[in-house]
């Protein structure tokens, strides 16, 4: 009665992995009891999410090498598996909340979020790919896009985009505050995506600044964001608490791939509870001020609860 932080299923979004082919289901060694699925076995595991009481769910492709070049122009191609892959959850699945990723890194053959041009990532020559991108999900019938690319000005370019082609009840979840984290190796692992030189440090933001937080957040909103995203969210609590201390719109944190594997590896050799832990890092996320969390503890967790 008197417990001030509720935290249920409906908090949680699931990210799912998906790549072409059939009968795929492959478990990620750095992410253990995660899995890139094809689209006729991602199916089935999506009904026993939502018979756990999951309803939101983020999609992220692993995209085959040979289909990657320097403008990820798969990423918007007519016979793009994952754009299928959103036009098959949808229709099997109407009710539920489908979640997408935009940023050219998963069909980027320099492995970066951004177009990159000896050396330097161009910010406004980026843009009108990832516009591309985000009609061709739109079309598809994804419910919220996913920006998390980290460049300046995409919320507005975006929902410009949006509108001109009617897809204005298309939302927008923005990776507002990105860190250039420590803790995001096991989600590159899982889509083979790390940038192939270089690294994220010019458009990611710097871990030791939060006023800047504000900042990002704050042009975000004002090009039109649905809602801000903290990413990490555990190492970046009081980020988590500030923005929801400033705006007045939904946030959400991402509980990144590196976090949910350091409670997995001590869980294996006996020094951490798994569940205990878990539940108390998304309670935490949650009290900093978290309306939604992408963890990959969330079929975990609605298990844990449903009992």
């Amino acid at each position: 009665m008197v417990e001030e932080t509720k935290l249920g299923t409906e908090n949680l979004i699931y990210p799912l992995f998906v790549e072409d082919g059939v009968a795929i289901k492959t478990e990620i060694n750095s992410l253990p009891n995660n899995f890139r699925w094809s689209i006729d076995t991602l199916i089935p595991e999506i009904e026993r999410c939502v018979k756990l009481g999951i309803n939101s769910f983020v999609l992220f492709p692993a995209v085959k090498e040979s289909l990657k070049d320097t403008v990820a122009s798969y990423s918007y191609a007519s016979d793009n598996f994952y754009l299928d892959a959103i036009r098959k959850i949808k229709e099997t699945f109407p009710g539920i909340s489908l979640m997408s990723d935009v940023a050219m890194d998963p069909y980027s053959s320099d492995g970066h979020d951004g177009l990159v041009r000896d050396g330097l990532i161009l910010n406004d020559e980026t843009l009108p790919i990832l516009g591309q991108m985000s009609l061709a999900q739109a079309q598809a019938g994804i419910d919220v896009l996913g920006p998390s690319d980290m460049m300046d000005g995409r919320v507005g370019y975006l929902r410009g985009v949006l509108d001109t082609n009617d897809y204005k009840d298309v939302s927008i979840m923005s990776y507002s505050v990105k860190y250039a984290s420590a803790f995001y190796g096991p989600f590159r692992d899982a889509l083979d995506s790390a940038p192939k030189s270089g690294d994220k440090k010019s458009y990611q933001m710097n871990p030791a600044n939060k006023r800047e937080a504000l900042l990002e957040a704050q042009l975000d909103f004002e090009e039109g964001a649905d809602m801000l995203m903290v990413k990490p969210a555990t190492s970046y609590l009081d980020v988590i608490h500030l923005l929801k201390e400033n705006f007045d719109i939904p946030i959400t944190a991402y509980n990144v791939s590196g976090e949910y594997a350091m409670v997995c590896a001590a869980s294996q050799k006996g020094w951490l509870d798994y569940n205990s832990a878990m539940s108390e890092m998304l309670l935490s996320i949650r009290r900093a001020g978290a309306d939604g969390i992408l963890t990959y503890f969330a079929k975990d967790f609605a298990s844990l609860v449903k009992g």
